[in-house]
């Protein structure tokens, strides 16, 4: 099917068989990397990779062939990185510029360090994306000509793969949406701006269908919003956890019921868009005797923070974090306190099951030039630490991170974090902060060299793995300590923007047996159980960890049935 394909032609089959129409590619080569030390590791380690990618990394998704597909909006004029072979986007109600021969989006190689330019048609700006159980990854919705389109991006081992554009596809405009992948394979749309349904990938029908959520025109702040990209989470049973603003709801989406609905947060401030903080489902761990949700809220701005913002004030970003365990007959939300206030903070969810919290700053909102004081400081917060230690501060980056950054989990363990512009055009001088089109990692802790004889290494796994069925692991490691401190996990990686990591998750699967290797002291074999449920965990790719005392293994992709 080729860009620009009709919408009605579209079906469940074609989404698994979908083949792109090839187009020209080229490699950009590496960057000197510029490193900022940390003494002994104990607070992490910075990297600069590249300086100018020649687009800011406004979403980002990482595939399962180890590339990340990186994308910003297209309505601002030329970005700096030209499209191959004479190629332009053409586009008569672009304000901008209407005839376009630069991209605006890329697909960066973490294995050689390259990237290359990708086509996209539509303005995809602030924009949602999942991926689906074959690995493809679909990207809904964005600002004017591209609010209801959309967009495919399947790997290819020849990598001259590239977007497919379906424009109509969608019922209502969704900008400012969050994706959601279900255990039977489809994606949840949910919300939006001025939208306050919900949808499903693929439709049901050739008819398109959206579903009202009253929590969304509950939650509604004029204006100002404050409910854009709700948090979502899948849980256990199958049901929605869905945050929007400072209300929360248990939803059955089949059913389009609330099912229950928790205490607000409390303080009273908003954690959504443009108050942005962020929202993790903390790890599933499938070797207690049931597994028992909670969902972690961090930061945000004050009510009203916005509208002083726009008046030349900037007020303290929120410092507190809000755990709930969802499954408590009268569940509350226990407060926390982090080290450093953060808004447009980014959290993601570590191999180790620690939470890391990046980029944002300290003062303002979300929204353009309406941030101040950079948080360069990732804090890690560890959810199984007594409650007066689950907070640690890391090495700082010498970039700031505002307004349109983004920050992803890669096989190896590190973060990679791009972009930053608030500003409608991209601009690089005389403001406070430049727009970023550079990208770096940071390398958590746990990859210091000083662990390097307790790091495991995966040396054989099943790459398809199924519900509830066993499965054979091997590792070495030169200092094994022992069984107690060994875990298997998978994680989801996530789809990023805006401060939020969309269908992120962690599960701890079961140990069954561990067997020693007699014909090596170093080498140890598993017998992994697979999770227990779709609902636990839907079909789909995922990285598995083996993790050591605390230390975790490079990541191997699986595939779950």
């Amino acid at each position: 099917m080729s860009t620009g394909s009709t919408p009605s032609s579209m079906s469940v089959s074609m989404v698994k068989f979908l083949l792109l129409a090839p187009t020209f590619f080229i490699f950009f080569p590496s960057v000197v990397s510029q490193t900022i030390p940390s003494l002994d590791g104990s607070q992490g380690q910075w990297r600069l990779l590249h300086a100018n990618v020649g687009i800011s990394a406004m979403h980002m998704q990482l595939m399962h062939d180890n590339k990340v597909v990186i994308f910003d909006r297209t309505d601002f004029g030329p970005s700096n990185i030209s499209l191959p072979g004479g190629r332009c986007r053409i586009d008569p109600s672009d304000e901008a510029l209407k005839i376009d021969c630069t991209a605006h989006s890329i697909l960066y190689d973490i294995i050689t360090d390259t990237y290359r330019p990708l086509m996209v048609l539509t303005d995809t700006w602030c924009s949602s994306g999942a991926v689906l159980p074959n690995g493809t990854l679909v990207q809904t919705g964005g600002f004017h000509d591209g609010d209801n389109v959309t967009r495919m991006y399947t790997s290819c081992p020849d990598d001259i793969c590239d977007w497919v554009e379906y424009p109509n596809y969608l019922s209502r405009r969704r900008w400012y949406a969050t994706n959601q992948i279900l255990p039977d394979g489809r994606i949840i749309i949910i919300g939006g701006r001025r939208e306050f349904s919900y949808e499903f990938f693929p439709r049901p029908s050739p008819r398109r269908h959206a579903f009202q959520l009253r929590l969304l025109i509950e939650t509604r702040e004029g204006n100002v919003e404050n409910n854009l990209y709700p948090y979502v989470h899948l849980l256990p049973d199958g049901n929605l956890f869905i945050f929007a603003n400072t209300r929360s709801i248990l939803f059955d989406y089949n059913q389009n019921r609330v099912v229950r609905e928790f205490p607000r947060i409390p303080g009273g401030d908003p954690r959504n868009y443009p108050s942005t903080g962020s929202s993790v489902l903390l790890p599933l761990d499938e070797n207690e005797h049931s597994v028992d949700p909670e969902v972690l809220v961090c930061g945000g701005a004050p009510r009203g923070a916005y509208q002083q913002a726009l008046r030349g004030t900037y007020v303290r970003a929120i410092s507190t974090c809000g755990r709930l365990r969802i499954t408590d007959q009268n569940a509350s939300w226990v407060m926390e306190t982090m080290p450093i206030p953060r808004v447009m903070g980014d959290m993601l969810l570590l191999p180790t099951g620690d939470v890391i919290i990046i980029n944002g700053g300290q003062l303002g909102t979300a929204g353009w030039e309406l941030g101040r004081q950079a948080a360069t400081r990732p804090v890690m917060y560890h959810p199984s630490n007594p409650s007066d230690q689950r907070f640690s501060v890391m090495e700082p980056s010498s970039r700031p991170r505002m307004y349109h950054s983004a920050a992803i989990l890669l096989t190896d363990g590190r973060v990679l974090v791009g972009g930053g512009n608030p500003h409608i055009y991209y601009n690089f001088s005389d403001v406070v902060y430049p727009t970023d089109l550079s990208l770096e990692t940071f390398s958590p802790p746990y990859l210091s060299t000083q662990y390097a004889s307790i790091r495991p290494v995966i040396l054989s796994v099943d790459d398809t793995v199924s519900p509830g069925k066993r499965f054979l692991l091997s590792f070495s490691v030169g200092e094994y300590i022992a069984g107690s401190v060994l875990s298997v996990r998978i994680v989801a990686p996530s789809f990023t923007t805006h401060s939020y990591s969309m269908n992120q998750r962690m599960v701890v699967l079961r140990i069954d047996e561990i067997i020693d290797n007699e014909t090596s002291s170093s080498s140890y074999s598993l017998i992994v159980v697979g999770p227990s449920s779709a609902q636990i965990a839907p079909p789909g790719y995922y990285l598995l960890y083996v993790v050591h005392s605390g230390i975790p293994s490079s990541g191997v992709w699986v595939r779950l049935q």
